[in-house]
Order: structure tokens, then C-alpha cells, then sequence
């Protein structure tokens, strides 16, 4: 029997090659390539899961292998024991020891309202 609310998952034994998107919490098991997009959701790598991906989604957990960039509105939690090659953009980072991570961080808020680019105007500032 299927229970209301539980997040969606893929197997450990399952690979998809290509795009995933969603507006449902997921959880990979599996291997993913390509690129996994859960705008309002929250995505949880397993620690089986071997990921060559870029991740967009509100908050993500990783306890397995991940090899593309990273980008959440929300939060991205590194747990211990997991690998990530990659940059991550986001609004909190949380990073348990024994976690292995190679990339870049950004940590603004502003990532995840403004453009690449845009300029801010000082309050009151003249043009």
C-alpha cells in the first residue's frame, strides 16, 4: 500500500541517463546522468547512489557519490562519508566531518533571487 506524501524513489539497481524533474521529494539510490530538477522539492542522494548530475532543488541532502554542480534555494547538507566534485550555490551549507568535498561555494542570498550578473542599487543611491 502506497503512502500519502512519501517521497519518490529511485532504486539502488536502477540507472537513467537524461533529465529528471519533479515536483515531488526524491530520493536516488541508483545512478543518475544527466540532470535532476525538483524546483520545490526536496532531493536526497543515498548512500548507494553514484550521481554524474547537476542538482536543482530546494534543499538537498547527499550521503552518497556526487560529480556535477549543486544549486538550492534552500539548504544542502554533506554527510559524513559522502564525495562531491562540483560547485555549490546556495542559501546554508551543512558539512558533518568525515564529508569529502572538491568545488566552490557560494553562500548568498541573492543566488537564488537575482540573475547572474545583476547589479544592486544602493538605497538611495543616484543613477
Amino acid at each position: 500500500m502506497a503512502v500519502e506524501n512519501a517521497p519518490a524513489r529511485i532504486g539502488k539497481s536502477v540507472v537513467i541517463c537524461g533529465e529528471i524533474k519533479g515536483s515531488e521529494d526524491l530520493i536516488v539510490d541508483g545512478r543518475v546522468e544527466g540532470t535532476v530538477t525538483l524546483s520545490e522539492s526536496r532531493l536526497t542522494i543515498g548512500p548507494n547512489a553514484n550521481v554524474a548530475a547537476d542538482l536543482s532543488a530546494k534543499d538537498v541532502l547527499i550521503l552518497g557519490h556526487v560529480q556535477g554542480n549543486i544549486m538550492a534555494s534552500g539548504r544542502v547538507e554533506l554527510r559524513a562519508g559522502c564525495t562531491v566534485e562540483g560547485d555549490i550555490r546556495a542559501l546554508r551549507l551543512a558539512v558533518e566531518d568525515n564529508a569529502v568535498f572538491r568545488g566552490k561555494v557560494d553562500l548568498t542570498q541573492a543566488a537564488a533571487k537575482a540573475p547572474e550578473g545583476a547589479a544592486a542599487i544602493p538605497a538611495g543611491g543616484a543613477f
